[in-house]
């Protein structure tokens, strides 16, 4: 990594694993293999950023750890990158399990639960669905029949989420990552309301 942290696949550690290592790999990881329109491409980063306020809009009540948690969700990914599902499907168990394994050290690298709680997941999947249904019809080039047979219909996003869907530079996903994740990390831990 950049930071001078070697990470052991097999066996990582939470000691291994700096936020920013994590925010530069992300905002350099182009979603859909890089197949989307814009100067630029739609970085997982930028995708974490998208899922984490679709989830906040989707529960306004989720407590602050909640929100990191999904934030995180793809945060393996700065390491294996990013793989379109049928192919995530096709190389099977040794993916996932390595996925899994990244996943939850970075959990217990932040102090989040690892696996991620239920509700952390349910929230994390649902608005990880409606983000990659836009992605896909607003940068992708899928028809809307085309997303609706693959994610399901979703609702339209509100206007103040639609500035996610613009692909921006590299560094400004990387800095808006950092943001973010200093936001909600710097906030846990102090009362937010009951855990949704």
């Amino acid at each position: 990594m950049l930071s001078g942290r070697r990470l052991n696949l097999l066996d990582p550690s939470p000691l291994d694993i700096e936020i920013e290592d994590i925010a530069h790999g992300l905002a350099r990881v182009a979603r859909w293999n890089g197949q989307t329109l814009g100067e630029h491409i739609f970085s997982v980063a930028q995708h974490s950023l998208l899922v984490e306020a679709i989830a906040a809009e989707l529960n306004p009540q989720s407590s602050r750890a909640t929100r990191l948690a999904i934030l995180l969700h793809d945060a393996a990914e700065y390491v294996i990158g990013d793989m379109i599902s049928p192919f995530k499907a096709m190389v099977g168990g040794a993916y996932r399990e390595t996925e899994t394994r990244l996943l939850e050290a970075v959990m217990r690298r932040f102090g989040l639960p690892a696996p991620m709680t239920r509700i952390a997941a349910d929230l994390a999947k649902h608005a990880d669905r409606i983000a990659a249904y836009h992605e896909a019809t607003r940068l992708a080039g899928f028809s809307p029949p085309e997303a609706d047979d693959i994610f399901g219909r979703q609702e339209g996003l509100p206007r103040c989420l639609l500035a996610w869907l613009v692909p921006m530079p590299a560094e400004a996903a990387k800095s808006a990552f950092l943001a973010r994740f200093h936001a909600l990390d710097k906030a846990v831990g102090q009362p937010a309301g009951p855990e949704a």
